[in-house]
């Protein structure tokens, strides 16, 4: 694993920048979304844990950093099928905090895909007023979440919320969150128009909403 200055991270996302586990999602067809990845997960503890990414490049995944492991290989969309390949890098954001979720963003280097890339666009914005819909996918790409963006003042309740690094998603009116902390297939991204605004990072343990989802604007610029 490589701890990278924060620039050097924002060069490897602007590469392509023209261009918790999902709850109560609906299943996709099978590669609507493939730029979906499904991360297979070792443990420093030599446990077996999963999450999402999605590819950013022919050889980058970005991912959230709190799915770093002893060991790692992702699933990517090959055709009709799926490619497991193994991780060669894990570039962790060097101020990420495991205790407070804060800079939970990573990226993945993988070994270089010769096939067409379908990746979405990473022009993300300042700021997205509150209100918004947008999407979570997840699971590889075999689910997706309708989400509603809201207020700060909604996930004040997090300790270590904050409005520059994080979005507040999901509706209130729902009984249960897009995703929930801190296992399955976070580190997916958040979809707003076909750009990716966010990575989803964590939310309550009982699924309830709201959740957090960190804003990848900062890491770009």
């Amino acid at each position: 694993k490589t701890n990278l200055p924060l620039e050097k991270i924002s060069l490897l996302l602007l590469r392509r920048r023209t261009g918790g586990k999902i709850i109560s999602g609906i299943k996709t067809k099978p590669h609507s979304h493939p730029y979906m990845t499904h991360l297979e997960i070792i443990t420093d503890k030599g446990y077996v844990a999963n999450c999402g990414g999605f590819l950013i490049s022919q050889e980058f995944v970005l991912t959230a950093a709190h799915c770093k492991g002893r060991a790692l290989s992702v699933c990517v969309a090959k055709e009709s099928t799926w490619q497991k390949l193994d991780v060669k890098e894990q570039i962790i954001h060097p101020e990420y905090s495991f205790s407070t979720s804060l800079n939970d963003i990573m990226l993945l280097k993988l070994p270089y895909l010769p096939h067409p890339l379908h990746s979405p666009c990473l022009r993300p914005s300042t700021f997205i007023l509150p209100g918004r819909m947008c999407r979570v996918a997840g699971c590889g790409g075999t689910t997706v979440t309708e989400s509603v963006l809201m207020d700060d003042k909604s996930c004040n309740h997090f300790l270590f919320y904050s409005r520059n690094l994080h979005i507040c998603v999901d509706n209130p009116r729902k009984r249960r969150s897009a995703f929930s902390n801190p296992q399955g297939n976070s580190g997916g991204p958040l979809l707003c128009a076909g750009v990716a605004q966010g990575i989803v990072s964590y939310g309550h343990t009982d699924a309830k909403p709201p959740g957090i989802v960190t804003r990848i604007f900062p890491y770009v610029l």
